[in-house]
């Protein structure tokens, strides 16, 4: 049988995987929390920094993308790099976050659908963590899971259809209400410039590298794109300037449309801009379902990304070998894409509140991943100087220096303490399970796996 995926995503594809990604939920509901804590302009450079910030990152996977065009990316950068062992630490911990996404993302999609629909509420379940289950908000959830999944079961270009669709959908609301807030906004509006000083600007910085979690999708895919290799990198980078060039926008659009007083009493201040730049309540709604597409762009690409780790640790014998099925018709990995979209299915069953937690710990684990990559990269500069690199990035391996620091610094923002801390005892515990089946795992692979997997794998 033919185990080989299709060579099917073009470069649009590619890079809208990516930018969809990163382009959730957040922007319709934090956009006014993050320019009430900084300021207009506060908030506009906390983005620019950030987002240069995870541009670092991204070199990184820029480059072992090329170098190594894999489905699976980490789990292949660190594999080569610095052995089985940490390779698996590595897709693991990315695991936990993808499948993080996409459990919340069908717990999000009820929540949109609350927000259009306000009397679509009946057949109350249970009560957890002080948040009622209904069974209209599981139905939709539970509805919306069983489609992202039949699509992306059915085929990788079908799912990068849906992406590049929803995409644009993001992309006309966005214009929309940058527009309108253009013409119709005022700059007295924009008013405080900044608040709280660098304090406020901090604030609002450390939330930054969370909203450009997404890009690393790019490498899970590799192995399915019909574009030179040097593009990988290069798309992935502009993928992420993307993200932050549509972030400053929306922080711009709502703060010139919106007096300060407004956006801080407002629940959805995102929302709210829309209908002032336009001039009609009929326009909220409309940006609600650009939000509503941001959840669709996050969960099918974390779903697309997901199943491709898990298939490419099974491939190598670190889980069992169901998982790196190959669908003989679709050339998808079937079967893992049917287990994270059976967990996502259940998932609204839990409540908002679990899967939050669950997400912030996912979020923590993909950190972990990026300081291994990080690492990697820095390790297959000494020990590979020679590697074929379509997209180097500079002689030196000082992006990975940078990238390696970046790393711990956003693994401390979730240390006790700190503004992203992880919530204990909730967080802490699904952080900790989930590493300890990771542990099982390692503590099964059998010696012959361990010693097929130590050879340096060579494209």
């Amino acid at each position: 049988m033919d185990q080989q995926f299709h060579k099917v995503l073009t470069k649009l594809d590619v890079l809208l995987l990516a930018f969809g990604a990163m382009i959730g939920w957040g922007w319709v509901v934090l956009s006014g929390t993050w320019i009430t804590s900084a300021g207009a302009l506060g908030a506009i450079i906390a983005f620019l920094i950030g987002g240069i910030l995870v541009i670092f990152v991204g070199l990184t996977y820029a480059e072992l993308s090329s170098a190594m065009p894999k489905v699976g990316g980490e789990h292949y950068f660190v594999l080569r790099a610095l052995g089985p062992k940490a390779s698996f630490i590595a897709a693991w911990a990315i695991a936990l976050g993808y499948l993080s996404v996409v459990a919340f993302e069908a717990v999000a999609l009820p929540t949109v659908i609350e927000y259009l629909f306000p009397t679509f509420k009946f057949g109350y379940l249970w009560t957890i963590a002080g948040w009622e289950v209904n069974a209209s908000w599981v139905m939709v959830g539970m509805l919306g899971s069983v489609i992202i999944t039949w699509i992306n079961y059915r085929g990788v270009k079908s799912a990068a259809f849906l992406q590049v669709v929803l995409t644009f959908v993001i992309f006309l609301v966005g214009m929309a209400l940058l527009g309108g807030s253009l013409v119709n906004g005022e700059t007295a509006n924009l008013q405080p410039l900044f608040k709280d000083g660098s304090a406020g600007l901090l604030a609002v910085l450390v939330m930054t590298p969370f909203m450009f979690v997404g890009f690393d999708v790019i490498p899970q895919t590799a192995e399915e794109m019909k574009i030179p290799q040097r593009s990988i990198g290069k798309l992935l980078i502009l993928s992420v300037a993307l993200a932050v060039l549509f972030y400053v926008a929306v922080v711009f659009a709502v703060s010139y449309i919106l007096p300060d007083d407004v956006l801080t009493n407002s629940s959805l201040p995102t929302a709210d801009a829309m209908a002032a730049a336009l001039g009609s309540s009929f326009f909220s709604k409309v940006l609600i379902i650009g939000g509503l597409a941001g959840i669709l762009t996050s969960w099918n690409a974390f779903i697309i990304g997901g199943s491709r780790v898990l298939y490419a640790i099974a491939k190598e014998g670190f889980l069992p070998q169901w998982f790196a099925h190959i669908h003989p018709i679709y050339k998808t990995p079937s079967n893992a894409v049917l287990f994270i979209g059976t967990l996502a299915t259940f998932a609204p069953l839990l409540g908002r509140p679990m899967l939050v937690w669950l997400v912030d710990a996912g979020g923590f684990s993909i950190i972990i991943a990026y300081f291994l990559v990080a690492w990697s990269f820095i390790a297959l500069r000494k020990k590979e100087p020679n590697m074929p690199r379509p997209f180097q990035v500079g002689k030196s391996p000082a992006v990975g220096w940078i990238a390696l620091v970046l790393s711990i610094g956003f693994i401390v923002l979730y240390m006790p303490g700190m503004p992203s801390q992880l919530v204990w005892p909730y967080e802490w515990l699904i952080f900790i399970g989930w590493w300890v089946i990771g542990a099982f795992f390692i503590e099964r692979i059998k010696k012959k796996v361990m010693e097929r997997t130590e050879h340096v794998h060579r494209m």
